[in-house]
């Protein structure tokens, strides 16, 4: 009965460390992608890119903005326009840290964006704010490496 009571309390411990590992991984996660996502760069290279590229995300961030009703549609450009930018930024050079926690979090905002659409409107628009964010934040490295192949 006692290594029994030992062998309980042992897996409840266990399972009480995985679950907080867990969402402390998940914290962090979450936490450095919003900080990537935050820094400023000497030079804003977002507007040159999204003209030179035909990108809209600029659009879909003016119209999450005025509560554009359209998510689902707004949803397809950022989807675009990151099949874009990915392509480009995967063929210039090879992705760093930083561009594949942001494409794994990018994933993670869209399903997050599928699971909260039909619930709650707010929620499925937060997500697709964090969306535009990675996509013009791709743009902007896209622009950097650029300039930075152009001045060598």
């Amino acid at each position: 009965m006692v290594i029994a009571l030992e062998t309980m309390t042992e897996s409840i411990i266990t399972g009480i460390i995985t679950v907080s590992s867990m969402f402390l991984l998940c914290y962090w996660f979450r936490y450095t992608c919003l900080l990537i996502l935050s820094t400023k760069t000497a030079r804003d290279y977002v507007g040159d890119v999204a003209a030179a590229n035909q990108l809209g995300f600029l659009d879909v961030q003016s119209r999450l903005r005025a509560g554009s009703p359209e998510l689902d549609r707004l949803r397809e450009t950022l989807d675009r326009d990151y099949e874009v930018l990915t392509r480009i930024l995967t063929r210039s050079a090879e992705s760093g840290m930083e561009e594949r926690m942001l494409g794994m979090d990018y994933r993670f905002m869209g399903a997050w964006y599928r699971v909260s659409s039909p619930f709650s409107p707010a929620a499925a628009r937060q997500a697709l704010e964090e969306m535009s964010m990675i996509v013009a934040h791709f743009a902007n490295t896209m622009g950097e490496r650029a300039a930075g192949a152009a001045a060598a």
